[in-house]
């Protein structure tokens, strides 16, 4: 039995990267990382080809992936006509939704203010549902603030509760979004969300350096988090956040972690060196 679900994100590792990615690459990429046994594939989004000109291919990406496997997939949706796109496919098991709890980030991301940004998530969480989807919110600057706004634990607990009981969302992923996350910061967040709202499902992604990856893994660990958001070679970051990309979590370096600590991720490490091996048509180091 898997202690930990690992969600990969080669949408996340792609979605910033300057020269397209061939949608066949794409494709037999996204089947290498379907053979690893990971939770789910973050494999796509349903945005403006304008914003993120690298996904403009999902839906055709979709129609090539072998999903004979056990791992679920999610697509990224920014607003009511993305949510209606990935609500149709039968194969997309959740819908992610990026929600801000810093006003300026929320604008830089998504356009919109957070008010508004609330007022889509009653409107995608009714699309998923009606669907049944799962509608999986990322908290945008869950672990710091680079923009000088007030963050602490009290306010990604009191949006956490608010998404949570007025909108009936049940998967919070808390997203470093600029790679700012503090180790102890991170030891005091979990508990006290996972003591309050407890049928939520919280994980963590993060935005990191390599040389941060162990303290970051580690803190969230003890904390009790059990959901890695992770991309091989730790590529991407969020385009909207600044203009020096901080990578992902190294899938990688959450493996090597769970290794020296014999935790269970329920992953076929053949099938992740084959992976890891094909990673490199796309990324090139």
């Amino acid at each position: 039995m898997s202690e930990l679900k690992i969600v990969e994100c080669p949408r996340d590792a792609m979605q910033g990267m300057h020269d397209f990615v061939p949608t066949a690459m794409k494709i037999d990429y996204i089947n290498h990382l379907l053979t690893c046994g990971f939770d789910t594939i973050d494999f796509g989004s349903f945005v403006s080809p304008k914003a993120i000109p690298q996904m403009r291919d999902t839906a055709e990406v979709l129609k090539g992936l072998n999903l004979t496997t056990a791992s679920k997939l999610l697509a990224i949706v920014a607003n009511e006509r993305g949510a209606n796109d990935a609500a149709s496919f039968d194969e997309i098991h959740y819908l992610g939704y990026p929600f801000s709890i810093s006003e300026q980030f929320q604008q830089r991301n998504t356009n919109t203010s957070i008010e508004d940004s609330l007022h889509q998530v009653e409107k995608l969480q009714s699309i998923a549902q009606q669907a049944k989807k799962e509608l999986v919110v990322y908290l945008s600057m869950g672990f710091g603030n680079p923009y000088g706004e007030e963050w602490n634990p009290a306010l990604v607990l009191s949006w956490s509760e608010r998404l949570h009981k007025d909108f009936g969302v049940s998967i919070l992923a808390l997203s470093d979004t600029i790679g700012c996350a503090d180790p102890k910061d991170i030891q005091n967040l979990f508990p006290v969300l996972q003591a309050e709202l407890p049928q939520v499902e919280f994980g963590a992604h993060f935005h990191t350096v390599r040389e941060k990856a162990e303290s970051v893994i580690s803190a969230a660990y003890e904390a009790g988090c059990r959901r890695f958001d992770t991309a091989i070679k730790g590529f991407g970051g969020c385009p909207m956040a600044k203009d020096e990309l901080t990578g992902n979590l190294a899938t990688e370096q959450l493996i090597s972690w769970t290794n020296e600590r014999q935790v269970e991720t329920g992953l076929d490490m053949d099938a992740f060196q084959r992976a890891f091996l094909s990673s490199s048509t796309i990324f090139n180091s």
